[in-house]
């Protein structure tokens, strides 16, 4: 997947976000200068850096969609984070550097789950015996019937193995031994462990002790704690750190929100010092710097930035010089329509109304969305942005919620029915909250 053209990138965004070309086509060139970065020769390779940029648009556009879409179409370890989190406690709030680190421990994540597929058929052979050992314990050894009993155990074992493969001893009890964490860690973590030099944070997890305790579980999930612990003692943990390490480097992507809170017209006064105070600790990261992880250094040169905003009060022009530069590249993303609200609702994959037909399918009820239903709930929506706060997309949310609210509440009591939404019943659904405005705010 991270040989995708820019066309495929954007065929396959296509498939969950409507409309925003611009947006979608900034972001698949982004990608695709990746993997011609790595076909760079060495010493040119390090000169070329990502291609940064700044999302402009409101909220419910697909700013976050389709910078989260686009790193899972690449595999690409990928971190939301609030710009105005770290402004949250005195001036700087939390540290910057801590978006590294959390990026570092989902790529840690991404690596270790590639490395248990490839395992995953040598840990299943083993947690099968070690299960067969928990049902058949070990025979005593006794040299005059110790043959007998050898051959007796392994039919009985082998009978074992086959109603363990079927299904049919799930429900049984097991007891077995399983090793965690002291609840000391637990306790320096509610203290703000993320904030700790990771040097630190390494001494004191090596000097908690592991807890071991036996537990008494259904088979299915003595199967799961089994495969897990067999995953860990194959898999290599030293090239999954390594490797995660690179993929961070190379592959990271850290999405950026909010990024106009910290922008202030020059007029303005207040926090600004606050705002100032966090652009300044960006630069160094999005620039290119080493931030010291649990895990080892970072390099964050070639990790992608995007950043987002409405941009209402401020423009990116009210950034600090030195950070607009460290984010050239700006792309403005348009207000939905009301023509994209409807195809919002019914083309992509994971449309609404196509959740809501899967969610009430799992009780037995079948729902059908008429194409005048679908119309009325978009010019709803539309109507309520306009009138009330414009959150885009998201607005379609409360609209269908609550038109199918009755439905869903009384779902287990219809199995087998067939129902048919159309224009009538969504607007007799909404035309309460709909007709007083006051109402519309607080309920759509």
């Amino acid at each position: 997947m991270n040989e995708l053209t820019p066309q495929e990138t954007v065929d396959l965004l296509d498939k969950h976000i409507i409309g925003q070309n611009a947006a979608k086509r900034a972001a698949a060139v982004a990608i695709r200068n990746r993997w011609r970065r790595r076909q760079l020769p060495e010493e040119l390779r390090e000169e070329v850096g990502p291609t940064n940029m700044i999302l402009i648009g409101r909220t419910g556009v697909g700013k976050t969609e389709i910078a989260r879409r686009l790193a899972k179409l690449v595999n690409a370890p990928f971190i939301k984070v609030e710009a105005t989190k770290y402004t949250e406690v005195g001036y700087h709030g939390r540290d910057v550097e801590s978006m590294i680190r959390d990026l570092v421990e989902l790529a840690i994540h991404i690596v270790h789950d590639e490395q248990t597929q490839v395992v995953r058929a040598e840990a299943e052979r083993l947690a099968e015996e070690e299960l067969l050992d928990l049902l058949i314990p070990p025979a005593v050894h006794d040299n005059a019937v110790e043959a007998d009993a050898a051959e007796r155990r392994h039919r009985s074992r082998e009978k074992m193995r086959v109603q363990l493969q079927s299904g049919e001893l799930e429900d049984r009890v097991v007891e077995l031994t399983v090793e965690g964490r002291s609840g000391a860690v637990g306790i320096m973590a509610s203290f703000g462990m993320d904030q700790v030099d990771p040097d630190t944070q390494n001494l004191l997890e090596r000097l908690v002790p592991t807890a071991a305790k036996r537990r008494s579980v259904a088979l299915r999930e003595a199967r799961r704690i089994i495969f897990d612990q067999q995953c860990d003692k194959l898999i290599d943990r030293d090239k999954v750190t390594e490797a995660a390490l690179r993929r961070t480097e190379n592959s990271g992507i850290v999405f950026l929100d909010e990024l106009d809170k910290l922008a202030a017209p020059s007029h303005s006064h207040g926090p600004d010092i606050s705002r100032a105070g966090v652009q300044r600790d960006l630069l160094p990261i999005i620039e290119g710097c080493t931030v010291t992880t649990k895990y080892g250094p970072v390099k964050t040169d070639h990790i992608l930035f995007i950043a987002a905003g409405a941009f209402h009060d401020a423009k990116p022009s009210d950034l600090m010089p030195e950070l607009q530069g460290r984010l050239p590249l700006r792309v403005e993303l348009d207000d939905l329509t009301e023509a994209d609200l409807i195809r919002i609702l019914t083309e992509p994959q994971n449309a609404l109304t196509k959740q809501h037909v899967a969610l009430l399918a799992t009780e037995g009820v079948l729902i059908e969305f008429k194409e005048d239903a679908v119309a009325a709930l978009a010019a709803t929506a539309a109507r309520l942005n306009e009138s009330t706060q414009n959150i885009g997309a998201r607005r379609l949310v409360a609209v269908i919620e609550r038109v199918m609210e009755e439905i869903s509440f009384d779902a287990p009591n219809r199995r087998g029915d067939t129902l048919k939404i159309d224009r009538a019943y969504v607007e007799d659904r909404l035309q309460d909250a709909t007709d007083d405005s006051d109402l519309s705010r607080f309920i759509l």
